[in-house]
């Protein structure tokens, strides 16, 4: 693995992020049978670079048409200030 931590290591910070309130958002993409490898190839990298978003699901029917399911941490941000009575 990249950050030098093993699979194991990677769960028990997930599972220790999820306990602590963690939430993920989730994006539902239908991609029509019409639409090459490569260009939905090039619009999931563009999603995962940009928006943040890592694919959680990907199902290919029958009819040829793809359903993705991307997904990304919801970050919840803090105030550090203090609350000042006067």
């Amino acid at each position: 693995m990249a950050s030098g931590q093993t699979g194991a290591q990677q769960g028990t910070r997930r599972s220790q992020w999820a306990a602590q309130g963690g939430q993920y958002e989730y994006r539902v993409l239908t991609i029509p049978h019409t639409t090459s490898g490569g260009d939905t190839r090039r619009m999931l990298t563009e999603q995962a670079e940009y928006g943040r978003w890592e694919l959680a699901r990907s199902v290919l029917y029958v009819g040829g048409h793809r359903r993705v399911w991307l997904r990304r941490k919801v970050i919840r941000v803090r105030s550090t200030l203090e609350e000042t009575t006067d």
